[in-house]
Formats: C-alpha cells, sequence, structure tokens
C-alpha cells in the first residue's frame, strides 16, 4: 500500500486513540513533553536571542519548560538577553500553557471538524479536571473568551499607564499585551529591564497586574460556573422569577473562591506585619504604597510570580510564609499551580469533621466523598515529597542555604515563578532539575504518577477489616 504525506493526520488520529484508551494521562504527558522541546528548538534559533549567537541548550531548556509550564522563573533576563523574536516565543509558550495541551488539541479539532470527538473530550475532561464529558464543548470556548477577553481587558487597563512611562505607543502596547497574558496565565515573565520594583506604589500599573493573577488562579470550571450562574439569574430576572438575588455556584465553585480569599487575605496580613518596618523592602514606602505591596506580595504566591519588592531582601520568615502559600497554589485547572485550594480545603474540612466526631465531610449542604480524601491526601503527599527530594538535591550540589534552597523548589514545583535570586547563578545540573520540577509540578503529581504506572491494579479479594492505631 503507497503511504501518502496526506495519511499522517489520519495515522496520528488513530494513534492518539489507541493512545487514550490505554492511558490518557501518559499521552497528556507525551503531548506536554513534545511541545516543551518544540519550544526549545524555537528558543535555541540564532536569532532568539538579542545579542551574538545561540543560546545556550540548558538557558533554551529551562525558559521553554519555565514557559509552556506558565512560571515565571528564568536564567536570562528576559527583557534583555531575548530579542523580540523570542519574546514572542515566550509568549506563545505561556498561551499555550495556560491553555492546557488537551484543551489546544480540543481547539484545533473544533476549528477542523466543528465538533469534537469522545477521544479529544475525555483527554480534556482529563486536563481540565471535569466529570462531565458534555461540559468540555463549553468548557473550551469558556477558556477562549475568558482568557482572551481578560488578557485584553488587562492589557487596556495597563496601556494609559505604559504609555505614560514609555512615550512609544507601540512599545507601550507590547508591554502591556504581554503583562496582561502574563498576568492572567500567573506567569512571571517581564519584558522590562526592572520589571515592577520602581512601580511599587503605582496603583494603576500594579492593581491590575494584581487581579489578573487572581482570576487567573481561580481556574477555568469556576469562570464557566460564575458565567452560567451570572447568565442563569440574569435571565429569572428578566422573566420576573424570583426577584432574589441567588447564585447556583457548585461546592467546588464555592471552596475554592472561599479558601482562594481566605489565604489572600491572611497572607498579605501576614506579609505585612513581617516586611512592615523592613528597610529593604516596605520599611521607605508610606502606607498606602505598603498596603498595596502587601497586597500584590499575597496575591503572587498564588502562581503569579511577580514582584514590587526585592524577595530576596525579605525576611525568612516571610519566606517561610510564602513558601506555604505556593505550596497550596491557585484553583484547579487554573493557570496557578501547588496542589490547589481545593485540596487543602478538603484536608481541613476532614480534620474539622474528625475533630467533632461527624462522620462524613460536609461543606455547603455536601457531602464530599471519602475517595476525595485520599486523593487530596495523595497529591499533597506527593508534592511534599518531590519537593523535600529536590531540596536535597539542590543541597547537595549546590552552597546555598536551607531557606533558599526550598523557596525556590517550591517556586518550581508550583510553577510560581518567584525567586530569591539564585536562579541566574545556579550550576546546569540545577537548571535541568528544577526543569523537570517545574515539568512535574504543572502535569499534576496524580496525572504525571498515572502516566508512569504500567498498568491499572483492580483487586477482586478484599481483605478483612482491622483498625491500625493514630496518633
Amino acid at each position: 500500500m503507497r503511504w501518502r504525506i496526506r495519511d499522517v493526520p489520519f495515522a496520528f488520529r488513530e494513534w492518539a486513540d489507541a493512545a487514550a484508551r490505554r492511558s490518557p494521562a501518559r499521552l497528556a504527558v507525551v503531548v506536554f513533553a513534545a511541545v516543551v522541546a518544540l519550544f526549545t528548538l524555537l528558543l535555541m534559533a540564532p536569532w532568539a536571542t538579542a545579542g551574538e549567537g545561540s543560546a545556550r541548550l540548558v538557558d533554551a531548556v529551562f525558559t521553554a519548560v519555565s514557559a509552556v509550564c506558565v512560571t515565571g522563573l528564568a536564567v536570562q533576563d528576559t527583557a534583555t538577553y531575548w530579542s523580540m523574536y523570542g519574546q514572542v516565543v515566550i509568549l506563545a509558550g505561556v498561551k499555550v500553557g495556560g491553555f492546557g495541551i488537551m484543551t489546544v488539541a480540543s481547539i484545533i479539532g473544533m476549528i477542523v471538524s466543528r465538533k469534537i470527538g469522545l477521544t479529544q473530550r475525555i483527554l480534556t475532561a482529563s486536563e481540565q479536571k471535569t466529570g462531565r464529558l458534555g461540559d468540555v464543548g463549553s468548557l473550551v470556548r469558556t477558556v477562549i473568551v475568558a482568557a482572551t477577553t481578560l488578557e485584553l481587558a488587562i492589557a487596556a487597563m495597563l496601556f494609559p499607564r505604559f504609555l505614560a512611562l514609555e512615550g512609544d505607543p507601540g512599545t507601550a502596547a507590547w508591554h502591556s499585551v504581554f503583562y496582561g497574558v502574563m498576568a492572567f496565565n500567573n506567569a512571571g515573565f517581564v519584558p522590562t529591564t526592572e520589571g515592577l520594583l520602581p512601580h511599587v506604589g503605582d496603583w494603576g500599573l500594579v492593581l491590575p497586574i494584581g487581579l489578573g493573577v487572581f482570576l487567573g488562579s481561580l481556574g477555568f470550571p469556576v469562570i464557566l460556573n460564575l458565567y452560567r450562574a451570572l447568565r442563569e439569574g440574569r435571565s429569572r430576572r428578566e422573566r420576573g422569577v424570583g426577584r432574589r438575588w441567588s447564585l447556583r455556584l457548585t461546592l467546588h465553585t464555592k471552596l475554592t473562591l472561599a479558601t482562594s480569599a481566605a489565604l489572600l487575605l491572611l497572607g498579605s496580613v501576614a506579609i505585612a506585619l513581617l516586611e512592615w518596618d523592613n528597610p529593604e523592602t516596605f520599611g521607605p514606602l508610606d502606607w498606602p504604597a505598603k498596603i498595596l505591596a502587601a497586597l500584590f506580595a499575597g496575591v503572587n504566591p498564588r502562581s503569579g510570580g511577580f514582584s514590587t519588592v526585592d524577595i530576596g531582601a525579605m525576611e525568612e520568615s516571610t519566606w517561610l510564609i510564602t513558601d506555604a502559600l505556593m505550596f497550596v497554589g491557585g484553583g484547579s485547572a487554573s493557570t496557578a499551580g501547588g496542589i490547589k485550594v481545593t485540596t487543602l480545603a478538603v484536608i481541613l474540612l476532614a480534620i474539622v469533621a474528625e475533630a467533632r466526631g461527624d462522620q462524613d465531610i460536609d461543606a455547603y449542604g455536601r457531602r464530599i466523598p471519602p475517595d476525595v480524601l485520599r486523593l487530596a491526601l495523595g497529591v499533597t503527599f506527593f508534592g511534599a515529597t518531590v519537593v523535600m527530594l529536590t531540596s536535597v538535591v539542590l543541597l547537595q550540589i549546590t552552597d546555598f542555604p536551607l531557606s533558599q534552597v526550598l523557596f525556590e523548589s517550591l517556586s518550581a514545583y508550583a510553577t510560581v515563578g518567584l525567586s530569591t535570586g539564585i536562579t541566574a547563578d545556579l550550576p546546569d545540573a540545577a537548571k535541568y532539575l528544577l526543569s523537570a520540577l517545574m515539568f512535574v509540578g504543572r502535569t499534576g503529581g496524580i496525572t504525571f504518577a498515572a502516566a508512569l504506572a504500567l498498568r491499572d491494579r483492580r483487586r477482586i479479594v478484599r481483605f478483612p477489616e482491622e483498625r491500625p492505631i493514630i496518633g
């Protein structure tokens, strides 16, 4: 049988269908790795750097992983080392990573066939953590509309400030779009040499970026649920059915919003108290600038990665608070990393239920199944173990103290992008290690573990029950 180039899409589709049936998680990891390899090649082009010659392999790999994994950690200054082409490649990598590889595959499928096949629905459901396949089409459309709209809205809010600062409309537009995309996708790359440090008290510049980071960390399922609830509420009011304001929000949305707001408040207050009189961070600022800096420092450990003060000059106690916030991260199926806020919420609810002597874990009039708690514990333990092992290795191959090494490891695993300033000074082996950690953090602990599993284990025989002593 004669082989033709036009048969490649059909052959790839057959391979993808077979791989999806065997292990959707493994396929997701393979595709994600392929995209990282593609962006590595793009960044190794001679014209990707502002100077002469091509980027080193380790720098291209690290930057590609950081972009596709929407992290923002950088071993080279984005504004001066990379050319305009290189910055565009980084921007494209962040966009692809923000959408999620499987979501992008579904978008392409919709464009080609104007519908989503069963395999694509399964893959996208796995990527976006939605259990109902019927929601995938709406979710993909929400990803496109919400992400693009919010990114452009943030860019529009930033443009007047950048125009006043830069003076050139073209440069102001580029910086506005770049920061808008990075903010919503929770990637901390900055196209300006000094970043946001000179603008610590600039509410018109800092507040839109912080708002974009917070919205991006909520997750697309939450955005979809909020949009549907608001649309339904408006429709009911227009029909005169029920005048009382009410939103039909899912338990996931309620837990995400409540936990996110609590972490933002507690984190901002804690950082403000610890840094208020620090002469190298908040000390020289007036109180409105201190409040803005505290809010910004409280929201960016969610996975934003931006900073308006020198992270390396902060108190070590502030680093520890930031470590905890980075480990938790943002919402599920969002551009944020970490173990996710719903994971923390479920564990806290289980502790409260155990303290009260309740058999069930309840929240907002709903009962959370035991398998959700097991999954939450598994994700937390996996993340903590990976971060600990990475920190141990980094301590052996570098001369940096534990506080900085732990901060860097958590920032990489949670795809945050904050750093105490040691990223560029790390040896090549440490850079490759952090690249792998960012990849694991973005693909997800359970997804990555499932991708490595050779087979699913199904047990027919169950052993007799016996309770060990706990505590």
